[in-house]
């Protein structure tokens, strides 16, 4: 709130005869105050000085005077306009020519007289010239997309077009060029001025692409985002900055980190193929209730845990490598309270053994007594796998037959796998037993340092699953 003097004294500036701007500046408070408390005075505020259009030959005369070392304030006051008016002529004619000056009266007035009617070779010439400038824009715009001959020049971008324009307007003038792109005059200098600029996220760029890099080529913008913002000490601006430091945090919007990583052609992997399949027919085999199952006419699923090793998912996933005809096989139980890997088992036989080791794994890391959920495969109603569970203490559920979406925690689990390590990798010469310790290791990061979005409290929070567990006191 002003006080009362401020308010007194801009209404009597107003009263007075002085602009809402001046009386602003005056008292030490906003125009809109001001507009305020003279409206609620009943003073009127002093009606708006009309606008002055001046004719091109007095904008050039000004903006010859304010070259030659006059001062703009002098020559505004003495035309009757602002200062920057003046300003904002002399750089309108050095970057856009004398054209930018004129009213379409001034063109008028300007323009030549009509000639007689071009010859039926002038008509030839001019029409030679159009076809060239049609296949110059052409050739321009599959450069630049990097097409075939056939290249739509509606996918190039308002920058794309300038930069395409500035090249073709020596050869056939920047009027020609503009119409022949579709490309407003003010567009063109304004987009080759913003290529011009020095970029302002310069620092940023090695840091987004050293954080996609980290992860495989498995983050995208959001983690990638999220990443940047890890690390200790005040946060760096981003915008502008000469440098950044790698290990204190950076604030950057997504949208930023989007359009740098598009810029830079940093694409996280997509997911595709299909996944191994254990199921071998119902026959002589155990099978087991879905306890995952919420509401079987609604196909609802409850995939989660009030609490670590309450509840954990299993599957088998197979993996080809290009140069060892072995085949390689992964068996995880996957806990349904964060996602975090309780226990594998890696081998290059889809076997007993493979499962039984799995299950060992999760019973030392949980402590038995927990739900595990399968599909139908046939390692999970084996006798050994029924007794094993029994000795544990573990309790058996189980897909519906042909339903895979009722292990879909797992099988999500798979598809990030394959997408973030296995996908668009080069495993030429990889043995399986190098690709089991690169799988184990990968595993251990998805644990411990790959980013994860958790809902905590009705808001998103990004965190490593180890690191999680930590913060909220589940693990040392």
């Amino acid at each position: 709130m002003y006080p009362l003097e401020t308010r007194e004294l801009a209404v009597e500036a107003v009263a007075a005869g002085f602009s809402l701007t001046e009386a602003a500046e005056l008292a030490g408070c906003s125009r809109t105050a001001v507009v305020n408390w003279a409206k609620a005075a009943g003073v009127a505020p002093p009606p708006r000085k009309k606008a002055v259009y001046l004719p091109f030959d007095r904008k050039m005369e000004l903006v010859a005077r304010l070259e030659a070392g006059e001062r703009a304030a002098d020559l505004a006051a003495e035309a009757g306009v602002t200062a920057a008016a003046v300003s904002g002529w002399r750089r309108r004619l050095r970057e856009e020519g004398a054209l930018s000056l004129m009213t379409d009266s001034d063109i008028a007035a300007r323009a030549p007289e009509p000639r007689e009617a071009p010859s039926e070779l002038e008509e030839l010439r001019a029409r030679c010239e159009e076809l060239e400038l049609r296949n110059a824009v052409l050739e321009g715009t599959i450069d630049i997309l990097k097409k075939d001959p056939g290249a739509d020049l509606s996918a190039l971008t308002a920058a794309e077009r300038a930069a395409l324009a500035d090249r073709l307007r020596g050869r056939f003038g920047l009027r020609a060029a503009l119409a022949a792109l579709s490309l407003p005059r003010s567009t063109f200098y304004d987009r080759l001025a913003a290529a011009s600029a020095p970029d302002p996220y310069a620092a940023l760029r090695p840091l987004v692409r050293a954080a996609f890099e980290a992860s495989g080529g498995a983050y995208g913008y959001r983690r990638v985002r999220a990443e940047l913002a890890r690390g200790a000490g005040a946060p760096q601006r981003a915008r502008g900055a000469a440098g950044l430091d790698p290990a204190r945090p950076v604030a950057v919007s997504e949208k930023v980190v989007r359009r740098i990583m598009a810029e830079e052609g940093l694409r996280a992997r997509a997911p595709r193929a299909a996944r191994y399949s254990s199921y071998a027919g119902e026959e002589g085999r155990a099978a087991a209730p879905n306890l995952l199952l919420v509401d079987a006419g609604r196909d609802l699923h409850d995939f989660s845990a009030a609490a670590p090793g309450e509840v954990l998912v299993t599957d088998i996933t197979e993996f080809r490598l290009p140069d060892d005809p072995r085949k390689v096989y992964l068996s995880p139980a996957v806990d349904l309270f964060d996602g975090d890997v309780a226990a594998f088992s890696v081998g290059t036989s889809p076997s007993k053994a493979l499962v039984a080791e799995m299950l060992a794994g999760a019973v030392a890391a949980a402590g038995g007594g927990f739900t595990l959920h399968s599909d139908r495969g046939w390692h999970y109603r084996t006798p050994d796998w029924v007794r094993a569970c029994g000795e544990a203490g573990v309790e058996r559920s189980m897909s519906r037959k042909g339903h895979s979406p009722d292990n879909a925690a797992c099988e999500g689990f798979f598809g990030r796998l394959k997408v973030e390590f296995f996908h668009g990798r080069d495993w030429r010469g990889v043995s399986a037993e190098r690709f089991a310790a690169e799988l184990a290791e990968w595993i251990r990061w998805y644990r411990e340092g790959r980013l994860k979005a958790f809902d905590e409290g009705g808001r998103k929070v990004y965190d490593t699953i180890a690191g999680r567990r930590r913060r909220l006191g589940l693990a040392a």
